[in-house]
């Protein structure tokens, strides 16, 4: 991440917005949003077998948001290098989640089989 202000990022974080809003409200944003959702069994999945000690339902929701988009982003969409997509997830952890966010999030990305 350049800047908080990338374009890149800016669009990462509606997405998560979106992602984290649709398990209260279950109404879809935006189309990107859409796109993930599309994968989303294969993105759990991909989730529960990096960090087999916490169930889907066990993970905080905004680590699972940013998770979903991170995997999504890594093993479904590929338009952007491995390591980018895993140090945006992990800004997106400092900004939006608790302390242990950013770590969990490191983690479990760390053991995505790509």
């Amino acid at each position: 991440m350049k800047t908080p202000l990338d374009p890149r990022h800016k669009k990462r974080q509606k997405i998560v917005e979106s992602l984290f809003k649709i398990d209260f409200h279950k109404q879809i944003v935006n189309n990107n949003t859409k796109a993930v959702l599309r994968h989303l069994g294969f993105i759990d999945n991909q989730i529960e077998a990096a960090a087999p000690e916490f169930s889907i339902d066990k993970i905080n929701r905004v680590d699972l948001a940013i998770l979903r988009l991170a995997v999504y982003e890594l093993l479904v969409e590929k338009t952007q290098p491995t390591k980018v997509i895993i140090d945006e997830a992990v800004e997106l952890a400092k900004e939006y989640g608790g302390d242990s966010s950013p770590g969990f999030v490191n983690g479990a990305l760390g053991n995505i089989k790509i």
